[in-house]
């Protein structure tokens, strides 16, 4: 059996159906996966394959069977036999799992030798991949290993009929990991750790949290001033925080909650949720500033569960580290780095192998849309085309929200969340994350794929490594192949790839880009009009700036007295972007739909800084009136939207006191529609009928939904993402795609492909 079928209960669940049908013989993991020897009356065999296959374990997932006849050998009992370990390494690793109901009323219950320990699990939960160290996964490959288990555990975990049978993080308060809690400078405070938390939290302090993954930073989520002292500690002005509820009753309180966001929020998986906030609730803007949503999540852990308290039902749960730098997982790092930060730490003597950054989530139309697939998915591999012929490859991903992709066969090996890959630790992260995964999933790659940019810190990383061949692909053509790799599409199809920078085949900067192609290659058909980006990052951190440029290039001297006129305390910034446009020094030109987006958004006076990434497009997305249908206009000429008029009639809508969110909707309508106009131009040229949407521009919901319909209208079959983002942590699975297929391409004779798009 290979597949997730280890740390899934599966070995009793195979013993006690093999029971279950009288057949004798063993089970046992191995470096492959399960490996099963059964005999008895045929019949009884069937129906043991039978229902193998067709009612696994809930959270096993069988990938393949493989079965032959042996000879008789007289077994006289079934039993899990000692795991194996061989070279050939092809078992699935489970990612982490939430707790499930039964360890939930097990530390509830007064009566219960578990009782409030913050460690408890069982074969349906807990801690996986972020405690393995090898496989097979074993108690002695994981850090569990140096917590040898007592009597009582040791008993359950040998008893094929208890929840427990070899369930290997299973401990309890005599043998397992212990929490404690210390203040600033690192010394212990006595007491019962969860009730000081709670007094901590609600006296106004800040308390790092070490959990499953790493560590969160934790705070009262109704207490304004400690949500803005720690967004000043923290030097994040703006960017949303997420925030934990004690259980689904207080998420209603707050928030609006679907079925599907509901089903989420409670799976195994336990993600964080972008829900939209409720007019009514009292919750501190600053969570999420200038936004009407929020990230929500659920105790995914004992020891979460264990924080809250009757006065204590919500917290804010966000990131560990500082800046961009990597999640901080150990003790000693957490105290040294958080101090300033953190008032206190609540920390455990469980080691974190595996640092790994919470999931997030939104549900669009009832679909689940990834903005970061992490904890709870991470290693869980993702089926992709089979192109004949097995090879093994690194798609090495992009410099924002890094993840990387290990493929081998039909199947892909995403990386957990990695982030920015700008500093000295977040590329030693990159690189120890990578050399863990590959041993884990046991795929040392041939191949290595990168990202065309000449300045991506990742791409110099992943070319030290020694391979027998290095494949750059373009930035828009890995978002376009990683959209039909997730869907499972092999044919050729048109791609609308919209975000804020991919470097371009002609050496410029892209971002608004209508392709067709498949995996082995591409055309540029249709893309935004090229603009400049003064200053070049100094731009796309400065919104206003764009702003003046599009007023500027697109209006002449109008534009020019329009941009003093809206921008009055900004004559300075109004006479440098004049100059920059002049001179063109430090000057790139761009087609990028988020810079539009930037724009737009200054013009409305809703965000004039980029303080996180997307920000002024995500807080344009928020003015969103759908029941308005009216769009500016623009021209589509020699493969270029122009937006001149698009420019002009916002603009005049802006001087005639429009309403902000009237003007922010006929603006994304527009967008809409120039996506729309500009594929059914390629369509009457190439026939062709599927369409890919990908790019972080489609994180928005309603473009995203405004963009699918107004396509379907017009005939054509449209695909989003489904597992992986569709912003830049999903460009790796493109990356591979694109190399595998021009790898395969050339070993088969075909016309062949070069080394880079």
């Amino acid at each position: 059996m290979r597949g997730i079928v280890q740390g899934v209960g599966f070995r009793p669940y195979v013993f006690q159906l093999a029971n279950r049908n009288n057949l004798k013989g063993w089970v046992h993991n191995s470096a492959q996966g399960v490996s099963i020897e059964v005999e008895g009356e045929a019949v009884q065999v069937e129906n043991f394959l039978k229902e193998l296959q067709e009612k696994p374990p809930r959270l096993a997932r069988i990938v393949s069977i493989s079965s032959m006849p042996q000879e008789l050998k007289g077994y006289h009992v079934f039993e899990i036999k000692k795991s194996s370990f061989g070279e050939e390494r092809n078992v699935l690793i489970s990612p982490d799992i939430a707790i499930c109901d039964d360890c939930r009323r097990e530390i509830a219950t007064p009566e219960d030798r578990r009782y409030r320990y913050p460690f408890t699990n069982c074969t349906n939960c807990g801690p996986r991949f972020s405690i393995i160290k090898d496989v097979p996964y074993d108690r002695e490959r994981t850090s569990m290993a140096s917590f040898p288990m007592c009597l009582s555990c040791g008993q359950e975990y040998h008893d094929p009929a208890d929840r427990r049978f070899h369930a290997q993080p299973t401990a309890c308060y005599s043998c397992g990991p212990q929490v404690f809690l210390l203040d600033g400078n690192g010394k212990t405070i006595p007491g019962d750790w969860a009730l000081e938390f709670k007094r901590l939290i609600l006296a106004g302090k800040i308390v790092a949290v070490k959990g499953i993954g790493g560590v969160h930073l934790a705070c009262d989520a109704r207490n304004q001033e400690v949500i803005t002292q720690l967004r000043r500690r923290k030097n994040r002005p703006a960017k949303p925080f997420a925030v934990m509820c004690h259980d689904m009753r207080v998420v209603r309180r707050f928030c609006l909650v679907s079925q599907e966001e509901a089903r989420a929020l409670q799976g195994p998986e336990a993600p964080i949720v972008v829900l939209k906030r409720k007019p009514e609730n009292l919750l501190p803007q600053a969570l999420a500033p200038n936004l009407d949503t929020l990230g929500v999540m659920l105790p995914y852990s004992p020891l979460h569960l264990m924080l809250f308290g009757r006065e204590l039902d919500i917290l804010v749960m966000t990131s560990g580290n500082i800046a961009d730098l990597p999640l901080i997982k150990d003790n000693d790092a957490a105290i040294k780095e958080l101090q300033g930060i953190a008032d206190y730490f609540l920390l455990h003597d469980r080691e974190i192998e595996h640092r790994c950054d919470d999931s997030l989530v939104r549900v669009i139309e009832g679909e689940i849309h990834f903005y970061r697939r992490s904890r709870g998915f991470t290693p869980k591999p993702i089926q992709i085309p089979d192109f004949g012929k097995e090879l093994r490859l690194l798609g090495a991903g992009g410099e924002m929200k890094n993840a990387f992709c290990l493929v081998s066969g039909n199947q892909a090996f995403f990386s957990q969340h990695l982030g920015e890959i700008n500093s000295l630790e977040s590329m030693e992260n990159y690189m120890l994350t990578l050399k863990n995964l590959q041993k884990l999933v046991n795929i040392e790659p041939q191949i290595i794929a990168h990202d065309l940019h000449p300045n991506y810190q990742v791409s110099e990383l992943v070319k030290q490594l020694p391979v027998q061949r290095l494949i750059g692909v373009q930035h828009h053509h890995a978002h376009m192949a990683a959209c039909m790799a997730d869907n499972e599409l092999s044919e050729e199809v048109i791609g609308v790839i919209c975000d804020g920078t991919g470097y371009g085949a002609d050496g410029r900067l892209w971002g608004f880009e209508v392709l067709t192609g498949d995996y082995l290659s591409f055309q540029r058909n249709i893309h935004l009009g090229y603009i400049p980006v003064p200053g070049g990052e100094a731009a796309v951190k400065n919104p206003v700036r764009m702003a003046i440029t599009y007023l500027l290039w697109y209006l002449g001297q109008d534009g020019k007295e329009l941009a003093h006129f809206l921008f009055p305390g900004r004559k300075g910034e109004v006479i440098l972007t004049e100059k920059l446009l002049t001179s063109r020094i430090n000057t790139p030109v761009s087609s990028s739909c988020g810079r539009l987006f930037d724009a737009v958004s200054a013009l409305l006076n809703v965000c004039l800084e980029n303080t996180y990434e997307g920000q002024a497009a995500i807080e344009l997305g928020e003015l969103i009136r759908p029941r308005i249908l009216a769009c500016y206009p623009f021209a589509i000429k020699d493969g270029i939207i122009h937006p001149a008029n698009t420019i002009k009639g916002l603009v005049e809508d802006l001087l005639a006191g429009e309403d902000k969110r009237t003007i922010a909707t006929k603006f994304q309508n527009t967008v809409s529609e120039m996506i729309v106009q500009a594929v059914a131009r390629i369509s009457e040229t190439s026939s062709l009928k599927k369409v890919v949407l990908s790019g972080g521009v489609f994180q928005n919901p309603y473009l995203l939904q405004k963009t699918r319909e107004g396509l379907c209208k017009k005939g054509f079959m449209v695909y989003g993402h489904r597992q992986v983002p569709a912003n830049d942590g999903g460009l790796a699975l493109g990356q591979a795609m694109v190399a595998y297929r021009r790898c395969v391409f050339d070993v088969f004779g075909g016309a062949g492909a070069s080394n880079n798009d």
